[in-house]
């Protein structure tokens, strides 16, 4: 039984932050780091003190406060290895199969370039949860800013072959857009408009979205469902490849 504590926050715009909490070990890492205030305003509310930052990817909306924090706190970060030019204040890198301790955690490195071209996820697989800064986002994937299509593919097949009852934290809240987008072409999936149904209550409320699990986006997520016939139909795309489905519907999206 994991112990290990989240704390997840907006800030920005759409942005969440996240804090990790290994309390046995006293340490505090946040997943990005998007905007000093509202990572302060979370710590106070938690009464932790920052330890780590690991980052996803470099754009501004995730590293913004890396140094101000860093001056604070001396804390270290930790980024990936092919985007260490563009990550204030970094201090350590990782790459794809990596793998290190978070207090009494292993943090388990999963290269998912795509939005940018060294974009990476952490994965702790005793706490059953993955950090997938903006590769994977309820009902939606990253744009593909840095890289191409069949980039974000194989990165999106490496986070579904993760166990199904993994819960997903993701950089944005994009839910609400994102469901509009899926049920224009998986209009008669029931999962999807139950969903879509629970983020608009939920987003009314001014509640969020997120997290989410694999098992959740697998059943509802477009980007994911490259298999599923009824997509493949409603795309004239019944006996193309899985890449070539996944390029099809990103582009639709691109456009919608």
């Amino acid at each position: 039984m994991s112990d290990l504590q989240i704390e997840q926050f907006p800030a920005r715009t759409d942005n969440y932050g996240v804090l990790v909490h290994d309390p046995a070990a006293g340490l505090t890492a946040a997943i990005d780091a998007p905007e000093e205030q509202a990572i302060l305003a979370a710590l106070k509310r938690r009464g932790w003190k920052l330890t780590h930052i690991l980052t996803t990817h470099h754009h501004n909306d995730h590293v913004e406060a890396n140094l101000a924090l860093k001056q604070r706190f001396g804390i270290e970060i930790i980024g990936p290895e092919a985007e260490k030019a563009s990550i204030p204040g970094i201090d350590r890198t990782v790459k794809d199969g990596d793998q290190f301790k978070f207090g009494n955690y292993d943090v388990k490195v999963i290269s998912t370039p795509g939005h940018t071209a060294g974009e990476v996820s952490y994965f702790l697989p005793e706490a059953k949860v993955v950090f997938a800064g903006d590769t994977l986002f309820s009902l939606g994937c990253g744009r593909l800013f840095e890289g191409t299509p069949a980039t974000m593919f194989r990165s999106l097949q490496k986070l579904v072959a993760l166990p199904v009852e993994t819960t997903v934290y993701c950089g944005h809240e994009y839910t609400e857009s994102n469901a509009r987008f899926a049920l224009a072409i998986d209009p008669d999936n029931s999962a999807l408009k139950e969903r879509a149904r629970e983020v608009q209550v939920l987003r009314e409320a001014g509640l969020p979205t997120l997290p989410t699990t694999i098992m959740r986006e697998m059943a509802t997520n477009p980007f994911l469902r490259w298999h599923d016939p009824a997509i493949r139909r409603n795309l004239k795309l019944e006996h193309a490849s899985d890449e070539a489905v996944f390029t099809e519907i990103r582009k639709r999206k691109d456009n919608f």
